[in-house]
């Protein structure tokens, strides 16, 4: 498998930061709860968001480690989950990217690209089947790789957590006024 930085080709106008955060003494630790089982063993395989996930039809399962599995109780309730990842393959140094489809490049913190100092994934995925006993969590889709880590998994909130005004420039959506 080939290591973060071949997987990410530089483009042009795109800036690395000096030290790679990951050999930078870190200020907390991240403990892995469990990973991701997923169709996508390739970066240009892997879709690029979740609603590109969904309409692939391809299904994924979550696999909770034994000491984390109590902490399913009551997750059953839940419609939809919300599923924080470590996007292990993704470089941290690149901190101003151009994507292909951008004519300029952008900050890494106005995107949703995996590769950033801290590569967490943010997913929001369709509870299909829940067996706290095995630590099996059954998704309709998932936009990581096969192997992805697991770093913590939420309830979602359609009341709290969705946020119909929000808008972002340049996406089919009305430019934002910061005040």
């Amino acid at each position: 498998m080939s290591g973060p930085c071949e997987m990410f080709e530089a483009r042009e106008g795109e800036q690395r930061l000096e030290q790679d955060p990951a050999v930078m003494p870190a200020d907390g630790g991240v403990v892995f709860i469990g990973r991701i089982a997923s169709p996508w063993t390739t970066r240009e395989s892997c879709p690029k968001n979740m609603r590109t996930a969904r309409e692939t039809g391809q299904p994924a399962v979550l696999t909770i480690d034994a000491p984390y599995r109590c902490g399913l109780q009551g997750l059953e309730r839940a419609s939809h989950v919300i599923i924080l990842s470590w996007l292990h393959h993704a470089p941290r140094n690149l901190i101003v990217q151009k994507p292909r489809h951008a004519a300029e490049a952008k900050g890494v913190f106005g995107l949703r690209s995996p590769a950033r100092p801290n590569p967490v994934g943010l997913h929001v995925a369709r509870l299909v089947g829940l067996d706290i006993t095995t630590g099996r969590i059954d998704l309709d889709a998932i936009d990581v790789l096969d192997g992805t880590p697991v770093i913590d998994i939420k309830p979602y909130f359609a009341s709290t957590d969705a946020i119909p005004e929000a808008t972002i420039e340049g996406r089919d959506e009305p430019k934002r006024i910061l005040r």
